[in-house]
């Protein structure tokens, strides 16, 4: 079986303006890298469908679900812009982006499920991590990790998956949707403090949160993880993992101050994919959310993705 990579080029179409850091050209310096790498043979390519209503709601409330939708249709009726939070813009096309990315997080959870690829990532925009059951903000609008994971629960009848967070930033947004549901374990690192000034004290007691200092480097970053991810994860015994692939802890990045690079990436995937095989019958699917500077970016997703390939 191979690592199913799921994309679609309304993702693309979705802009928040110039100057913007969640833009378009990253998921085109992604693909850059991979093809000027050989990697993108390695990999099974499926269009992103768009996610059912149906989907979104297993993570938002139907009153918040209908009224994104309703400000986001109505943009794309009238091609205006229009600003949902300071940091968070739509656009036309923002409502087919964000059913799309949410739509691949979950054809990439039957994929794996149905063994139709060992594991999945998914290169999709906007990120989801920061929006909760009821809110968009942090350039979010739909929780893209946390409707995958409560699909493979409540739709695919699975009993216990894990969610892991690498981004720079805490994800709020997926503590708040999944906090005290004992199906499901999260375990993170984030800079703290930094946007959005929250995880310090965890949610539920299915949170493994691990604030980071700013400057922290990859060897501390390592030894936290091993120290208090690892433990509850094998404990846990997830029977799938999802990740909240953020690449804006690489110490390239300007929008947080830590200081990883694309070893650390690898390691941390590497680590993650081990506690897979051994629990999860090898079932990762790995979601697009930060990165930011192009180049640290492009390479840090070429590492991940090495390794869920296997290549």
């Amino acid at each position: 079986m191979s690592t199913a990579y799921l994309s679609h080029p309304d993702c693309r179409r979705h802009d928040m303006g110039a100057g913007h850091p969640e833009c378009p050209q990253r998921l085109d310096a992604i693909e850059d890298w991979l093809i000027a790498h050989g990697l993108d043979v390695a990999l099974t390519r499926h269009d992103a469908p768009q996610a059912r209503i149906s989907d979104v709601e297993l993570a938002h409330t139907h009153g918040y679900v209908a009224e994104i939708r309703d400000t986001l249709e109505t943009l794309a009726a009238t091609g205006e812009t229009r600003a949902v939070d300071p940091d968070t813009i739509a656009n036309p096309y923002t409502w087919a982006a964000a059913l799309r990315a949410a739509g691949a997080a979950v054809r990439a959870t039957d994929l794996v499920i149905d063994r139709q690829a060992e594991n999945a990532f998914c290169a999709v925009r906007p990120p989801g991590h920061h929006a909760t059951r009821d809110q968009s903000m942090g350039f979010c609008f739909f929780n893209n990790v946390a409707i995958a994971a409560r699909h493979a629960l409540d739709v695919r009848g699975l009993k216990r998956v894990a969610v892991v967070d690498f981004d720079v930033h805490h994800g709020n947004g997926t503590e708040d949707i999944l906090a005290g549901d004992e199906r499901v374990l999260m375990v993170s690192i984030f800079q703290h403090p930094l946007y959005p000034y929250s995880g310090a004290v965890p949610q539920g007691e299915n949170m493994v949160n691990v604030p980071i200092p700013a400057y922290t480097r990859g060897a501390e970053i390592r030894e936290m993880i091993e120290a208090m991810w690892m433990p509850a994860l094998e404990r846990f015994r997830p029977e799938m993992i999802f990740i909240s692939a953020g690449f804006d802890a690489h110490r390239e990045d300007d929008l947080g101050q830590l200081g990883l690079v694309e070893a650390d990436y690898e390691w941390i995937t590497m680590r993650v994919k081990d506690m897979a095989e051994r629990h999860a019958k090898g079932r990762i699917v790995s979601v697009l959310e930060g990165g930011y500077h192009l180049g640290a970016l492009a390479r840090s997703v070429g590492v991940h993705l090495r390794v869920l390939a296997g290549v």
